[in-house]
């Protein structure tokens, strides 16, 4: 275990965030003389959020640790919710000695085969030799290609063995970076020329592969207009006159699927064309040609197939079509695809200037908007917030907009950003939580509080499971949705209390910015997790629909300065 302890430390992992437990403790006895930081989280799917968010942060793998059993069947959640956003996490656990395996010991699970479906790799331990190669290769693999999770299950007996381990001769394995074939480079760009009204998409791969330079320099010099995808925010700075808004069915800007539906070719970088984004296919699709990057071949042609495939990793893939178009000729003047964007963006906003009491969610991001400078990292989940957040927020920067984008775990929040704040102390963290997603995973706060984390939670509380209440529409029902915390309910600000916390409720719009000044001191001060909880209009609803051309809008539009054609 000291050999696995040190190639944790060689891989960048300063922080190991988990639960101790008998069928671990070698483990934990190596971590504790090594220059890890340890922090004891509350629940092992807390601890697999926190590691996310390290990781989501730092580009780096994040590291959970736990014991055999419940531990790592607690894990699964947070294994899960990385596989689908492409996270590279490592989750230990502990297990019975293997002599023990099948005689139904204490505690002892099949981990591996449980985790398997929901890991890039999942695999035990065997021998103690195997030790330092198998943490190494588990790095490599969480790394690789499209990254996502890996758990080690170490069974007691090979934790107390020995090995032979030199950490001056190892080091991290190399991962590969995929450069494109030219000639699929030489078509796209070939596309891109010959269209009337080309799209960038760029996915939350762009992000992962630290390719946003790329993106931006190729977007420049062929003028093409860039969309983000969810999971790709912050790809793209959103006040960039390029910038072309989010198409979708759920979160999505109104003139960004205007956009999207008047473009004719789309080059689709690091993205899954997921059923949030896509909504009707044969809507999506229809009338526009499309390009698909990616690192991993088999994501090529899964949703729909693509008029061309590229695999490749999106930094050298972007650089090559950039070299590509300079060779074709010189840099491009914005034309009026550009300049049509622009014009949709100017007539095609939603209203977030409400003055209302109760106070509509969308005047909250306005708040948040206004106040938090572009350095901030924003951690959000699921739910109507997550929906008022991809529409109205706006992010500049990468790395600064996380969410938990496919899975949707409940919960994510809290332990994510005590992540993102472990790996980045100077920064200013945001947690935007719904009030039933704070309390699946809300015993993270002691954790906060003890190990002095400090970080905002803005609480959008409408005292509903509000996005199933919108699902149930269509159903014409309204059953066990309500979460009214009138007697006998939850008081948040009185819960803060209990774990040391300061918090403040709003129920006023004037009232949020003060409010948001004073988390923000008042958490750096006192080196705590605050909380604001701002009381929205309880049966507010999102814009969305079934396709891009059918999204209804629940609050009253902006009228257009003038006609917007199709």
């Amino acid at each position: 275990m000291e050999a696995a302890v040190r190639v944790l430390e060689s891989e960048g992992v300063d922080t190991v965030f988990g639960i101790p437990g008998a069928a671990i403790l070698p483990f934990y006895a190596a971590l504790r003389t090594s220059r890890i930081r340890h922090v004891t989280v509350r629940h092992e799917e807390g601890g697999t959020h926190a590691a996310d968010g390290w990781a989501r942060v730092t580009g780096n793998v994040g590291v959970c640790a736990g014991t055999s059993g419940p531990a790592g069947t607690n894990m699964i959640t947070g294994l899960y919710t990385a596989l689908a956003d492409s996270v590279p996490i490592v989750c230990v656990t502990g297990q019975a000695p293997r002599a023990k395996l099948h005689q139904e010991a204490f505690q002892a699970v099949d981990i591996v085969e449980v985790a398997r479906p929901v890991c890039k790799w999942a695999v035990q331990l065997k021998e103690p030799a195997q030790a330092p190669w198998v943490f190494r290769e588990a790095f490599r693999v969480a790394r690789s290609g499209r990254p996502g999770p890996v758990l080690i299950d170490l069974p007691l007996d090979v934790q107390r063995g020995e090995c032979r381990y030199d950490p001056a001769l190892d080091g991290p394995l190399p991962v590969e970076a995929p450069a494109p074939r030219p000639e699929p480079v030489r078509a796209a760009v070939e596309m891109l020329l010959g269209a009337e009204r080309p799209l960038i998409l760029a996915g939350g791969g762009v992000i992962v592969a630290g390719a946003d330079a790329e993106l931006r320099a190729l977007a420049e010099y062929l003028q093409i207009p860039v969309q983000v995808t969810l999971m790709g925010k912050g790809a793209f700075p959103e006040d960039h006159p390029l910038f072309a808004g989010m198409a979708g069915i759920q979160t999505q800007t109104r003139w960004g699927n205007a956009a999207f539906l008047e473009s004719d070719t789309v080059l689709a970088v690091g993205a899954r064309f997921g059923d949030r984004h896509t909504g009707d296919l044969e809507t999506y699709r229809r009338g526009r040609r499309f390009i698909h990057v990616d690192i991993e071949p088999t994501q090529i042609g899964k949703v729909f197939e693509p008029d061309l495939g590229v695999v490749a990793h999106a930094r050298p893939a972007l650089a090559a079509l950039l070299d590509h178009a300079r060779a074709a000729g010189p840099a491009r003047r914005p034309g009026e695809w550009a300049g049509r964007v622009a014009e949709l963006r100017a007539v095609l906003p939603r209203r977030d200037d409400f003055d209302d009491v109760p106070i509509k969610p969308p005047r909250v991001f306005r708040e948040i908007n206004d106040f938090f400078g572009p350095d901030t990292t924003f951690v959000t989940a699921i739910g109507l917030y997550q929906i008022w957040s991809g529409q109205f927020q706006r992010t500049y920067l990468p790395r600064r907009y996380l969410v938990c984008g496919q899975a949707g775990p409940l919960g994510w929040e809290v332990p994510a950003a005590m992540g993102v704040k472990c790996a980045h102390p100077d920064r200013t963290v945001v947690a935007v939580a719904g009030d039933y997603s704070f309390q699946f995973l809300m015993e993270e706060i002691a954790v906060a509080a003890q190990y002095r984390i400090p970080f905002v939670v803005v609480m959008i509380n409408n005292e509903y499971l509000g996005l199933i209440r919108q699902a149930e529409l269509p159903y014409d029902m309204n059953y066990a949705v309500d979460l009214h915390y009138g007697e006998g309910g939850v008081d948040h600000v009185k819960l803060m209390d209990a774990f040391g916390c300061p918090a403040r409720r709003v129920e006023r719009p004037d009232d949020i910015r003060g409010a948001l000044a004073w988390a923000t001191e008042e958490s750096e001060r006192a080196r705590l997790p605050v909380l604001v909880e701002v009381m929205v209009e309880r049966e507010a609803n999102a814009a969305m629909g079934a396709s891009l051309d059918a999204i209804t809008e629940y609050e009253p539009v902006p009228e257009p300065a003038f006609f917007v054609g199709q």
